[in-house]
């Protein structure tokens, strides 16, 4: 389920605006997402909540895909998620220095 949704919203984001930086940044944005909010959910106890979040929720994207892949294709999948995210740091870094 939570592969599906993860993939419905980068589809949206793809679609929506069809640029190749849009969609790599909303991909980091959901795993940023995802990183900070388990992290949060996880230090800080909440009854009812916390139980359920880390049940259903996944830490990360790298963990959607290792949860509904294996061997050589969660090995393509992981190498293209890194490649996104090293497109994303550079992204990050152009804007960083032509930010002076």
């Amino acid at each position: 389920m939570d592969a599906i949704i993860i993939i419905a919203i980068i589809a949206v984001i793809a679609f929506y605006f069809r640029r190749v930086d849009k969609v790599v940044t909303g991909v980091a944005i959901v795993d940023i997402f995802l990183r900070i909010f388990h992290y949060l959910v996880v230090n800080i106890e909440i009854k009812g909540i916390s139980e359920y979040v880390e049940k259903y929720l996944p830490e990360s994207i790298p963990d959607i895909i290792g949860n509904y892949t294996s061997d050589m294709l969660y090995d393509i999948l992981i190498w293209i998620y890194v490649i996104i995210m090293a497109i994303f740091l550079g992204y990050t870094i152009k804007h960083f220095i032509n930010k002076k």
